[in-house]
């Protein structure tokens, strides 16, 4: 890479003119990208690409590891105008909003990871499932999508749709034929997520993949809790892959972010939408998480090691109804997972014996696990989703997706597997003598497909 690349006069595999009836012919076609002119390391593991694909040595210094660009603007020329005049600005350097290099350079490895075309950052995971969903949508549009998302989802929705003239159907991500059975002649998207929250369910994305065909919609899936080594749902037929990249991605709990990938025609209809609404994200921020995904892998092989161990501790103590981990035979999904997932990740759900007033007790009694929203991070998080992430919802609605007394969610950190159980284990001692041990009213969790 020269100098010149940098300052992205050249930096992309893109058309340098727009004479020459470039934008005339039928053959032309989109390039992968926009990368600033590396050899791509997508054949290789996934560890090398983790820490090599869009990591570029500073051509001036020779500083390992891409700068940090904290510039809002560039110097602009013939090529650039060009590019605006052309149609492919978003593959040149002219301001940050539009693009940078520190943004380019987590965006070829986040696109390397997924197996994808291109990728787009945001300012976080909602600024990105904004933008993807409605680039792929029209006015008076409807979409089909899961009946327990992510809130700010539900939100998006329920709430911002009707004033786009747009309308939204939830249904369960279990129930294929009532998803079928909800599309309508304007319907023009499926949205769902991979693993759900927090009951994480592993959805069939194979399957809607094939309802989406049948019906010549897109199908977009939230894979945040289901990274790239865990899971690549691009290659299962799925048109864009959205990540709050605040989770595992960067995995340090000190970012706010957010990702779309995919088919390079796709995510340039996603661009204009970051320019419209202004979801950029800052040069620094991308460092921290280009830093954050070298380290995805191995991460997360500590997230699986330390939480398939937790998982089975629980589901044997006796202070515990019932524990929800895909890569547990007792889940109701393990035959989907094995097949859909290369491995485990790092939540664990689970349901307390004396319902919400033990959860609460487990929490103040934990040494470890900090209570805290999120998950992904090195550290474990823990929260009740009573009272956090489902706490608008009434208890008749938390029961209808599983969420039950007493239930639990656990961000399974990469701390030693034996000093959680330990954590665990002198926790749940002292709310055994504390709390009465009946049964909560509703224990059965609900997975009927």
């Amino acid at each position: 890479m020269t100098t010149t690349e940098i300052r992205g006069d050249h930096s992309s595999k893109a058309p340098n003119r727009t004479q020459d009836s470039w934008l005339d012919t039928l053959e032309r076609k989109r390039q992968a990208g926009p990368f600033m002119g590396a050899d791509h390391v997508n054949s290789l593991g996934l560890s090398t690409c983790a820490v090599h694909a869009g990591t570029h040595d500073d051509p001036r210094t020779g500083a390992v590891g891409t700068p940090i660009y904290q510039t809002s603007t560039f110097v602009l020329n013939d090529d650039q105008y060009e590019s605006v005049e052309g149609g492919f600005a978003r593959d040149r350097f002219i301001y940050s909003r539009y693009g940078n290099p520190s943004q380019w350079a987590v965006q070829e490895k986040l696109a390397a990871l997924e197996g994808a075309e291109s990728a787009i950052v945001f300012s976080s995971g909602m600024a990105a499932i904004t933008a993807g969903v409605l680039a792929m949508v029209d006015k008076g549009a409807h979409v089909v999508a899961a009946s327990d998302l992510y809130g700010g989802t539900y939100n998006l929705f329920n709430q911002e749709f009707p004033s786009f003239g747009m309308s939204a159907t939830l249904v369960d991500s279990y129930d294929l034929d009532a998803i079928e059975e909800a599309i309508q002649p304007n319907t023009q998207a499926l949205y769902f997520e991979a693993i759900t929250n927090p009951v994480l369910k592993v959805v069939n994305i194979p399957a809607l993949v094939e309802i989406a065909k049948r019906h010549n919609l897109r199908l977009i899936v939230d894979s945040t809790f289901a990274p790239p080594p865990v899971m690549r749902p691009l290659e299962l037929g799925v048109d864009l892959v959205i990540h709050s990249a605040s989770k595992y991605l960067n995995g340090h709990s000190d970012l706010i972010a957010g990702v779309v990938a995919g088919p390079r025609k796709l995510v340039d209809t996603v661009w204009p939408r970051l320019l419209n609404f202004g979801g950029s994200l800052d040069p620094h921020a991308c460092f921290l998480l280009e830093r954050g995904l070298k380290t995805l892998p191995i991460r997360m092989r500590a997230h699986e090691e330390s939480a398939t161990a937790l998982a089975k501790f629980l589901e044997s103590h006796p202070m515990v109804e019932k524990v929800l981990y895909p890569m547990l035979p007792s889940h109701p999904d393990h035959a989907l997972a094995k097949s859909l997932m290369k491995m485990g990740t790092g939540n664990v759900t689970f349901f307390v014996k004396g319902g919400d007033m033990a959860a609460l007790a487990l929490l103040d009694h934990l040494n470890l696990p900090k209570q805290a929203t999120s998950l992904g991070g090195v550290e474990s998080l823990i929260s009740l989703p009573f009272n956090s992430s489902q706490a608008t919802m009434t208890s008749k609605q938390r029961a209808e997706i599983g969420i039950d007394p007493g239930c639990v969610r656990l961000s399974v950190g990469i701390e030693d597997a034996a000093d959680l159980i330990q954590d665990f284990d002198q926790a749940l001692k002292r709310i055994s003598r504390e709390i009465p041990t009946q049964p909560a009213e509703n224990k059965e969790i609900s997975h009927a497909k």
